[in-house]
């Protein structure tokens, strides 16, 4: 009875430790995928910063700026002779950037970025002038308008200066009010459109077993990798108490497929967990070419009306260290191929290079993308 008792009770915790590693892996279905149709939509606009302790655009160099100024002055009923010289430093011409949220009311207040245009120095202690926000169509949606607070720091004197991250860049909270909103019908009729963020057959069909799973057989079929079509009730109320249920179901996506990324102008590499390696063997040996340059001064003799002469004397050195042969096992988890790939003792830049390698040996069981 003991016996039993104890191998029950294995079980059990068997059960619960394989239970709370699925939980572990399970993710939100809203972290998963998004509501089609439901999107942001960009704003842009372009307007004037006023205000500049003497750090804004050189108007000599940017007729964009003074024009704008001309513009402005005439709508406020200011009429400046023609011919008329504007030297003005502390004037800035900006783009405006915003991101119009999806289902933004008329009202509602959305942060904005401020670039400068033109050769400003600082936009810092700036005002930014009523400026229209426009859409891909054209129509305005949204009025922008405050004071810039920008994040970075400058001095200069005695002809040095020292420059804290960007000048030329700031942001207004909540410096635009949405006047015009966007119409985003979520699905149509009695369904709606679930988008998966990355393609994957397998992360859809767990999704379609794991809705049919908690609101009944037949809710959701997949239509590709991406698109999965949900039954969902008409009424708006019953939809959106729908949809936030929707959205709290946990699924436990796919493995994803074996990838390395690297950046070729950082040296940066980063491997999912997937990547594995083939038994393979690698040579690596680094190539340091110096190039050194002594100036040399040929005199003429005295009373040779001769002149002096100064050429350069160039010698190159060519040093290559012994690149060992070295045996990479094969490894069946990330820490394995980490520990085999540091064994060589290569940089990033060069570990480009060795993973490029195995690649077209087809040692490494990974996509190699290189951004």
């Amino acid at each position: 009875m003991n016996a039993q008792l104890r191998i029950w009770r294995g079980l059990l915790g068997l059960l619960a430790a394989l239970l709370l590693c699925q939980s572990a892996q399970a993710e939100r279905l809203k972290d998963l995928a998004g509501i089609g149709g439901v999107r942001n939509n960009q704003l842009l606009g372009y307007g004037l910063v006023v205000g500049l302790d003497g750090s804004g655009d050189q108007t000599t160099q940017t007729p964009f700026t003074v024009q704008s100024i001309i513009n402005m002055l005439g709508t406020l009923g200011v009429s400046i002779p023609p011919g008329t010289s504007l030297q003005l430093k502390n004037v800035a011409a900006v783009m405006v950037t915003a991101t119009l949220p999806p289902f933004a009311r008329q009202g509602q207040q959305i942060d904005i970025t401020v670039s400068s245009l033109g050769n400003a120095k600082s936009l810092r202690g700036g005002t930014l002038l009523m400026t229209p926000l426009k859409g891909a169509d054209g129509q305005i949606y949204g009025m922008a308008q405050g004071n810039v607070l920008v994040s970075g720091i400058g001095a200069q004197a005695g002809g040095s200066s020292v420059t804290v991250n960007q000048l030329s860049v700031g942001r207004v909270p909540a410096g635009a009010t949405v006047e015009r909103s966007v119409a985003m019908p979520v699905g149509e009729g009695g369904s709606l459109t679930l988008e998966l963020n990355n393609s994957d057959f397998g992360t859809a069909q767990r999704i379609v077993e794991a809705l049919n799973q908690n609101l009944g057989t037949g809710t959701a079929r997949a239509l590709d990798g991406r698109s999965i079509q949900v039954r969902a009730p008409i009424d708006s109320d019953a939809r959106v108490a729908f949809i936030g249920r929707l959205e709290n179901i946990d699924v436990t996506p796919a493995q994803p497929s074996a990838r390395v990324i690297v950046n070729a102008r950082t040296g940066s590499v980063v491997m999912n967990q997937a990547v594995t390696i083939e038994n393979c063997a690698v040579a690596h040996g680094n190539l340091s070419v110096t190039v050194s340059s002594e100036p040399v001064v040929s005199q003429p003799g005295a009373l040779s009306n001769g002149q002096t002469v100064v050429t350069e004397r160039n010698q190159i050195d060519i040093k290559q260290e012994g690149g060992a042969l070295i045996n990479l096992p094969r490894g069946a988890k990330l820490a394995e191929v980490i520990k085999a790939l540091n064994a060589i003792g290569a940089k990033p830049g060069d570990l480009i290079a060795i993973l490029q390698a195995m690649k077209a040996a087809g040692a490494l069981r990974a996509e190699l993308e290189i951004i």
